[in-house]
């Protein structure tokens, strides 16, 4: 029998609670199997750690994840701490140590979550977003020069490699190749002339070895505005790190909001662990109520099954939290119900025993 390592990672406001839903579907998940296990080891890093020791993890945190086949990430970011510190000492620290370079988050429509937008059929939002998750404007580069006077100036450097650019590229084909549908590329070539340029021009070279793939390019403005008024015209979607933040959490919004929005971290590689989560954030109005959705965090566990070859187990856990957003009977408020996070937990947890 397989035994998985999972660092958990709880962190702030609702993580803890989120988390624990997933853990416990992953737990039944592997006790239905009988062909793995999990092995889950919690950390209390975060913001409430760095408020008393500095940092949002230990020195040593990277070398101790290092060991692990895999993290599970709750949330990052509480009031008292500034945002930049949060994001960069803990989460982005985390993707750029062990090279998860590729973000995937999947924007689909599942039966019984609601969406905004009329006249859409559920079929129509079926999207795989993604992004680089190394680099680009996120990359930490710049300056920042003359510091507090009036010529002060702030320069912000996007950071876009060769290689960077080609191998999320390649990423995307052949998961469009594998999966037999469009590969959408966007960027903002006719403002970013360098940057951007620069990633259409690979695009169109790496396409060159992928005839048989179908493939549009949009620039992000025009593309915020597809989603939105045809949504359908998008399957596959690669894109760069910041444009692919944005554009995901417009995605969320279209196919039932963040409490249904996970992501993956991923070292394709598999040299180092990948990390999964949802990516609602924090959430701290709602900390402690026991109302946060868990779906997302869920759906997140799904993602981590699939990463580990159990595709199958992975669909399930899918279809579970599909079936009790269908049945509508045991839904958080942000889904219009009244039930707790731990009752939609137990309610998925129903679905998956059969």
């Amino acid at each position: 029998m397989d035994t998985y390592k999972i660092a958990v990672i709880p962190g702030d406001g609702v993580g803890p609670e989120v988390l624990r839903e997933g853990m416990k579907v992953l737990k039944r998940v592997s006790e239905l199997s009988g062909r793995f296990q999990f092995e889950d080891t919690w950390f209390p890093w975060g913001c409430e750690y760095y408020l008393k020791n500095g940092r949002m993890m230990p020195e040593d945190g990277i070398e101790i994840l290092k060991e692990y086949d895999a993290i599970y990430l709750g949330a990052v970011g509480y009031p008292g701490v500034p945002d930049h510190i949060s994001l960069w000492d803990l989460l982005l620290t985390i993707r750029k140590n062990f090279d998860q370079y590729v973000n995937l988050r999947p924007v689909k429509l599942l039966k019984g979550a609601p969406c905004p937008l009329k006249d859409v059929a559920r079929e129509d939002i079926n999207m795989t977003f993604i992004r680089e998750n190394s680099e680009g404007e996120y990359a930490g580069s710049g300056s920042w020069l003359f510091k507090n006077k009036p010529n002060e100036v702030v320069i912000q450097d996007g950071v876009f490699s060769r290689v960077g650019c080609e191998r999320i590229i390649r990423y995307a084909y052949e998961t469009a190749r594998k999966e037999k549908r469009s590969l959408t590329s966007i960027s903002k070539g006719n403002a970013l002339n360098y940057s951007m340029v620069f990633w259409d021009q690979i695009f169109k070279e790496v396409g060159g070895e992928y005839p048989d793939v179908e493939t549009h390019s949009y620039l992000v403005d025009a593309a915020s505005m597809f989603m939105v008024k045809d949504p359908g015209r998008f399957e596959v979607v690669v894109t760069s790190n910041l444009f692919g933040d944005i554009l995901t959490d417009l995605g969320a919004a279209i196919s039932g909001g963040m409490g249904l929005a996970a992501g993956a971290n991923l070292n394709p590689e598999r040299k180092y662990p990948s990390m999964f989560e949802p990516i609602h954030g924090s959430a701290p109005d709602i900390a402690g109520k026991g109302i946060a959705n868990p779906m997302a965090s869920v759906w997140a566990a799904s993602q981590m099954l699939d990463s580990f070859g159990h595709e199958d187990w992975g669909k399930k856990v899918l279809d579970a939290i599909e079936a009790v957003l269908e049945d509508g009977r045991c839904l958080t408020p942000d889904l219009f119900g009244t039930s707790s996070t731990s009752q939609v937990g137990d309610a998925i947890l129903e679905k998956i025993n059969g």
